[in-house]
């Protein structure tokens, strides 16, 4: 299905979201969680939130060891309703990303601790045209592929 050149439009002006921007979202005493919060307020309302199933699982296993059940529980459901709502788009690594990621995991053999998370991340963000994450992971910077992090804030403690 072809999507329109309106939906290409907003999709750039998309952030994607980072397992370290959950956390932060979810954690109100983290430094970082006021300018996080501002920048996912703006965006959006100007082009949305994207993930992945893969950042969700982190996510959601680091939620319930850190922040106890109930908050964890209801933090990660709260995600979870506003991809069903169409607030926030959840994409699948499907098994051609799945192999886009090995295969890039094989050619930045220099760079041992970027998570095979983050490269399946790269390859959506990649193919997505996505430019900004909520993230303070050096790791998208070291891959020099132009993605920009946001916001400029305190690193988190989480």
């Amino acid at each position: 299905m072809k999507r329109s050149i309106r939906a290409e439009a907003v999709l750039v002006e998309a952030m994607f979201v980072d397992t370290w921007g959950w956390l932060v979202l979810a954690d109100a005493r983290d430094p970082a969680h006021v300018p996080a919060v501002a920048e996912r307020r703006n965006r959006s309302a100007r082009g949305g939130l994207v993930t992945t199933d893969y950042v969700l699982d982190e996510t959601f296993t680091r939620l319930f060891a850190r922040c106890g059940f109930p908050v964890a529980r209801q933090f990660s459901a709260a995600v979870l309703e506003a991809a069903a709502q169409g607030q926030l788009r959840l994409e699948r690594i499907t098994p051609p990303r799945f192999d886009a990621a090995y295969q890039m995991r094989l050619r930045y053999r220099d760079k041992p601790n970027v998570s095979f998370t983050d490269f399946t991340s790269v390859i959506v963000m990649r193919e997505l045209g996505l430019k900004d994450v909520l993230t303070a992971d050096a790791h998208f910077a070291q891959v020099q592929l132009g993605f920009r992090r946001v916001p400029d804030a305190p690193h988190s403690r989480l």
